[in-house]
C-alpha cells in the first residue's frame, strides 16, 4: 500500500514550488488543484451547473468557465464558495484515492490545500506543510492574482489559521523563497518518507505520527 503524504498551507505559500521540487525528483503528486482544474474544464455537466447558479459574469468569450474569476467570486461570495465545495470536493477526493490506488510507488505526495477545512486530517499518514509568514502570503497573493491588499487579507482569513496549521502537521518547510533550501528539504524528505513507507508496509512502527517531527527553516 502506498504512504500517504498530504502537503497543505495557505494560500500563497509556496505549495506548487515545494509539489515542483518533489515531481523533479521523481515522486509521484497527487495534485487536488489540479484534479479541480479538470472537473470544472472537463466535465461539461458540473461546468453548466455550476455556470447556472453563478452566471455568465464567470464565463469566458467560448462560455468556459474563467477559474480566476470564478476563485474571485466564491472568496467574495460565503454561501457560493461552501455550495462550489459541497459540489465539488467529495468528486476531488474520490478521483484523488483512484489516482492513488493505482500507483505502485512506496510513497506519494497528496497536495491538499483545504485539507483541514475539508476535515480530512486523518485520511493521510503523514502531513507536511508549507508555511511563511502572513506579510509574505499577502505579497505573492496580490502578485498573482493583481487584487488589493483588502482582498488578500481577505482570502487569508476564510482559511485555517496558521497556528491551527502548524498544531496538525508533522513536518513543516518554512518558505523562504530560498528555492536552493527547499531542494535540499525536499531531498532528504523523499529519503524520510521512502524510509517511512518500509516501515509502514512491514507493520514496524505504530503511530508514525508521535515518532518524528521534523521542521525546516
Amino acid at each position: 500500500m502506498t504512504y500517504i503524504v498530504a502537503l497543505t498551507g495557505g494560500i500563497g505559500s509556496g505549495k506548487t514550488t515545494v509539489s515542483d521540487c518533489f515531481k523533479k525528483i521523481g515522486v509521484n503528486v497527487i495534485d487536488t488543484d489540479i484534479i479541480a482544474k479538470n472537473i470544472i474544464e472537463k466535465n461539461v455537466k458540473i461546468s453548466l451547473i455550476i455556470a447556472q447558479k453563478i452566471g455568465k459574469k464567470i464565463l469566458n468569450y467560448n462560455n468556459s468557465i474563467n477559474r480566476s474569476l470564478l476563485r474571485k467570486h466564491i472568496f467574495e461570495n460565503k454561501n457560493d464558495r461552501l455550495w462550489l465545495e459541497n459540489l465539488l470536493h467529495p468528486k476531488i477526493y474520490q478521483e484523488s484515492q483512484n489516482q492513488i490506488k493505482l500507483l505502485k510507488s512506496a510513497w506519494c505526495l497528496w497536495v491538499v490545500p483545504l485539507l483541514i477545512e475539508k476535515k480530512l486530517e486523518k485520511k493521510p499518514d503523514r502531513i507536511l506543510l508549507v508555511d511563511t509568514t502572513i506579510n509574505r502570503q499577502i505579497q505573492r497573493i496580490i502578485k498573482r492574482d493583481k487584487i488589493n491588499i483588502q482582498e488578500a487579507r481577505r482570502m487569508i482569513s476564510i482559511q485555517a489559521s496558521r497556528k491551527t496549521r502548524i498544531s496538525i502537521s508533522d513536518d513543516i518547510i518554512f518558505n523562504k523563497n530560498n528555492i536552493k533550501k527547499i531542494s535540499q528539504c525536499v531531498e532528504y524528505l523523499n529519503h524520510f518518507y521512502s524510509y517511512l513507507s518500509k516501515k509502514h508496509n512491514y507493520n514496524q512502527i505504530i503511530n508514525t505520527k508521535k515518532n518524528y517531527l521534523t521542521k525546516f527553516f
